[in-house]
């Protein structure tokens, strides 16, 4: 499941009202009609099939057949507008590209570990601090990989996927397996709070650069977030594909976005208008989630692969609205029942 370093930075807020659902027409939505609509419906036959709805089921396959696509969008969807108070926040993330080892030395000391076998999913594990401050894990034979840097590891946890480059040439790719039960903390947040940075200077960049060069404190602050994320080989993955993400299908660059599945239904189409210094109007899938994405108006756009991809992504903490697609008895149910 992929995360996305700009969703770490994003505030925690307090419990939000109840969704509300304002339904839409096509002419509502900004640029729409300049939209490459076929890009989006071939994002959406990726994972349409793991909807686990006898109706959407049935628009899969004729998503599949090969339809018009804007036509396709326009005849079988509604826009639905889900709104619960909060501000809309569009944030990016990405697939980092880290160097590694597959055995450790002293330029490669850090590990990515597997899942732990006495892991208990939804209770608490061993906190950061414990696995890395005492090496509770080592000699267990866990570790996939080796890094370099303990910030790159940090934040290959917050995206929750990468590509190792080892020396020899070769790539590994990892994807997340679980994660310890622990709340997230925003170490963004906590640079903010200390007075250290303003809200507008904190980027992925600037949180790398910081911590490498205050080390002994930056690895306090990394051990602030107690939450902790293990991995799995993922090389059955083509390179060419994106990596997984919450449906366990590949993602598209810069047409799936991750979201809360409480509120939208993962794989549903979602048009967004994202304001900021590179604004976007874009059919987006719902093919992803995030611990730091909560909320109607909550979304993380996935950028791609590699450093250029994660400069993008780091940048983005823009405001706008969200749009769902949603087939028309699906959205009517949604007034009165709870997301399926």
């Amino acid at each position: 499941m992929i995360r996305a370093l700009a969703a770490s930075l994003a505030l925690t807020g307090a419990a939000v009202a109840e969704p509300t659902y304002t339904f839409l027409s096509y002419d509502d939505l900004d640029g729409w009609a300049a939209d490459d609509h076929s890009a989006a419906l071939a994002a959406f036959t990726e994972t349409c099939g793991d909807i686990p709805r006898t109706d959407w089921q049935r628009l899969c396959a004729y998503a599949k057949d090969g339809p018009a696509a804007r036509d396709f969008f326009e005849t079988f969807f509604t826009p639905v507008l889900i709104e619960d108070g909060e501000p809309m926040l569009f944030t990016g993330y990405y697939e980092p590209e880290i160097a590694g080892d597959l055995a450790p030395s002293d330029a490669f000391p850090h590990p990515i570990y597997r899942l732990p076998d006495d892991l208990v999913e939804g209770q608490p594990y061993l906190t950061r601090r414990e696995i890395e401050e005492t090496d509770a894990l080592g000699e267990r034979g866990l570790e996939i990989a080796w890094l370099a840097d303990p910030v790159e590891l940090f934040f290959l946890q917050v995206q929750g996927s990468g590509r190792v480059r080892l020396p020899d040439g070769g790539v590994i790719r990892v994807g997340y397996a679980g994660k310890n039960g622990r709340d997230y903390t925003s170490v963004g947040q906590r640079l903010i709070s200390a007075g250290i940075f303003e809200p507008h200077q904190v980027s992925a960049d600037t949180i790398k650069g910081w911590v490498k060069d205050n080390p002994d404190v930056g690895k306090e602050l990394l051990w602030q977030n107690d939450s902790y994320v293990f991995f799995r080989e993922v090389n059955e993955v083509p390179a060419e594909k994106g990596p997984l993400g919450a449906m366990n299908r590949s993602i598209t660059t810069l047409r799936s976005i991750a979201v809360d599945p409480s509120v939208t239904l993962l794989g549903a189409p979602v048009w967004i208008e994202k304001n900021g210094d590179d604004p976007m109007r874009r059919l987006m899938i719902a093919q992803d989630t995030g611990s730091a994405i909560k909320g109607a108006q909550r979304a993380d756009i996935f950028f791609g692969t590699g450093p250029e991809a994660g400069r993008k992504a780091g940048n983005i903490k823009d405001n706008g609205r969200m749009v769902v697609l949603m087939p028309v008895e699906y959205a009517l149910s949604k007034v009165t029942e709870p997301l399926e």
